[in-house]
């Protein structure tokens, strides 16, 4: 019989751990064996960029099947379809792009919780074991489903306190290089005044008891994140840490050649 559905990511931020993830953007599901390989905690798939589509949700689910690695879904909007499909499909929480208002984060917690908390509707999919696991599932759903607002927008900033004020809102996201470019600075990964905000961001949540993710660019930055309170990160995105060793190798191979008199294309 299957057990009650419980959240990996949320047990472990619950224990005090701080989780490491990657950023999946490419539709292969091979990305989050690997991840499960490498030993890290979480994943995001992006829908809101990209090809990603429902199918992809579908078999990246598969693959963290029987592990303990989440699966969270970037949707592409605040939309219910969206995020009931990507819950129903068997993803373990949501992240809510382009988050403004304490509004958006209201609706986006309306539509990942079933009746009387929200609005979910009851599907028979792949989460409720095609309707044969559906009160197993449904007992805990609605505490364990984790529902992630990104504040990378000036208005979300703006409107900080009352963001974290929402009732159920336990975690949210920082997105630097949205939020850098929503308040001036587009192409910055932190432009002027981006850490005084962020420093405000954390102090908010740690006021109201939310557990704060964001995503790092390399060990250092991750480690100034972790100083900061940060409690769930992101390493680095597939296809740019992909591309990154792929030049990173081959300029090391083209640096050889000329000592063996070889020219290269």
């Amino acid at each position: 019989m299957m057990k009650n559905y419980r959240n990996p990511l949320r047990q472990k931020l619950a224990q005090g751990k701080t989780a490491f993830g990657l950023w999946v953007t490419l539709a292969t599901a091979t990305m989050t064996e690997l991840a499960i390989e490498a030993g890290l905690d979480w994943v995001c798939i992006d829908m809101e960029h990209g090809a990603t589509d429902y199918r992809d949700i579908v078999e990246h689910a598969r693959a963290a099947r029987g592990s303990d690695l989440a699966v969270l879904v970037r949707v592409p909007s605040i939309a219910i379809d969206s995020i009931k499909r990507c819950l129903d499909l068997g993803a373990d929480g949501i992240v809510v792009p382009l988050v403004r208002s304490a509004r958006d984060v209201e609706a986006a917690l309306d539509f990942a919780r079933y009746p009387l908390a929200g609005k979910r509707g009851l599907g028979g999919e792949r989460a409720q074991r095609w309707g044969l696991r559906v009160e197993e599932y449904i007992a805990t759903a609605n505490d364990e489903i984790m529902v992630i607002p990104m504040i990378e927008t000036a208005d979300a900033a703006a409107a900080i306190d009352e963001i974290f004020a929402v009732p159920g809102l336990d975690f949210a996201f920082v997105g630097p290089g949205d939020l850098s470019a929503s308040l001036g600075h587009i192409g910055s990964w932190e432009g002027p005044g981006v850490a005084e905000t962020i420093a405000q961001i954390v102090a908010s949540a740690g006021a109201a008891n939310i557990t704060l993710g964001t995503y790092g660019v390399g060990p250092n930055d991750i480690r100034s994140r972790c100083e900061q309170g940060f409690r769930f990160l992101a390493i680095g995105s597939d296809a740019a840490m992909l591309a990154n060793r792929i030049g990173s190798e081959l300029s090391s191979i083209r640096n050889l050649m000329p000592a063996l008199g070889r020219q290269i294309a």
